[in-house]
């Protein structure tokens, strides 16, 4: 069985995708958005396989995502935009390249970025990944709902409840013009199934990727690239941000890397657990979000199915069933000298609960990806 993606898997929402179930409120506490997760993860994806077939059928399973697309162009998918594009109004502002000599990320004029740029919820299609023109934004919208707990034994609110007698629901509503979409290597039988985490129905379909991007994800990483969706590196116990292989007594880097631009690390669920046929996640870990760009020392001559499993953590199953750090690669500047290996600068717009941090302060990455 191939272990290259075949399959582009279509989810479709009929109604609302799901809604994630928050903390309960207090009166002290009722606002925010509590406890929500979307678009679901490749594991999510992977207890539908769990459902349909036997185990020993789906060894070689891997499974990407969460991408999403237009329905009337489902082949151009769209993926998490690089960092080292600078987005401002769903433009793209500024392409930022590696100074070896300036140890630092500028922009195509030598100078360093200035202004507040968009970092999440940017994508572009897959078709124009060298040279994006048009950059997208999330297609979904939040609409949480209040909802009262009720008693077990009655349809009666209960008011005397310590954690509140109110909880957080977070419903996701897609554009109806567009659909999520996970790339998989083993086809999927089309149909209605109970997707996420309160089982909302979804329609499925599966077909076949274009050739032009299979050509895509089987070209070889080379010296840059750009993850396309999150990474878990390192053991089964500890998240590191590149991955790691346990040799001479200790956990060495697998290759070198001379730079690289990320962000904050990203919860991540990735193992199913539970008995019979209905599935569930189990324990998280911390991820390099998608977008994060890496620049090695020595370019990689073999695409991401092809990197060693030693690569991937593995408990349960190894994370590349989950296409864990899909990588696609990008173009190496002209004139870009490597230099020695340094820890890069980048300056971030951070979450206020950093504390200590300023707006546009300049940290090694080692601060930021680390939790």
């Amino acid at each position: 069985m191939s272990i290259t993606f075949e399959y582009l898997i279509t989810i479709e929402p009929l109604g609302f995708l799901y809604g994630s179930a928050g903390r309960f409120l207090s009166p002290e506490n009722l606002v925010g958005r509590s406890g929500s997760s979307f678009p679901a993860s490749a594991a999510t994806v992977s207890g539908l396989y769990a459902t349909t077939y036997q185990q020993n059928e789906l060894q070689t399973l891997r499974i990407a995502g969460p991408f999403w697309a237009f329905s009337n162009n489902l082949q151009n998918f769209h993926v998490p935009v690089p960092f080292t594009f600078l987005i401002t109004d769903s433009k793209i502002k500024h392409q930022l390249n590696w100074y070896p000599d300036r140890e630092e990320w500028q922009t195509e004029t030598g100078s360093s970025p200035i202004g507040k740029f968009d970092k999440k919820g940017s994508w572009i299609a897959i078709k124009e990944w060298q040279k994006p023109q048009q950059v997208f934004v999330n297609p979904w919208e939040y609409l949480p709902h209040l909802h009262p707990r009720l008693e077990l034994e009655q349809r009666k609110v209960d008011v005397n409840s310590d954690r509140g007698s109110l909880f957080l629901e977070n419903a996701v509503q897609m554009n109806p013009d567009t659909c999520l979409i996970y790339l998989s290597n083993i086809e999927l039988a089309a149909g209605w199934y109970r997707f996420g985490g309160e089982g909302h129905l979804v329609d499925i379909k599966c077909l076949k990727i274009d050739e032009k991007t299979k050509q895509l994800l089987n070209q070889p990483v080379g010296q840059k690239f750009a993850l396309i969706t999150p990474a878990v590196w390192g053991s089964n116990r500890l998240s590191y941000r590149e991955p790691m292989i346990f040799q001479n007594a200790k956990w060495e880097t697998a290759w070198e890397t001379e730079t690289f631009l990320t962000e904050r690390p990203i919860p991540y669920r990735y193992r199913l657990g539970g008995k019979g046929k209905t599935k569930r996640l189990f324990r998280g870990r911390y991820a390099v979000p998608a977008g994060t760009v890496y620049l090695l020392k020595n370019p990689l001559k073999e695409p991401w199915h092809n990197w060693p499993k030693t690569w991937f953590p593995t408990e349960g199953y190894s994370f590349q069933r989950w296409g864990c750090g899909l990588s696609l690669p990008l173009e190496l500047s002209v004139g870009l000298t490597l230099g020695n290996p340094t820890l890069c600068w980048v300056s971030l717009s951070f979450n206020p609960t950093y504390e200590n941090c300023k707006i546009g302060r300049k940290i090694k990455c080692l601060t930021v990806i680390l939790p």
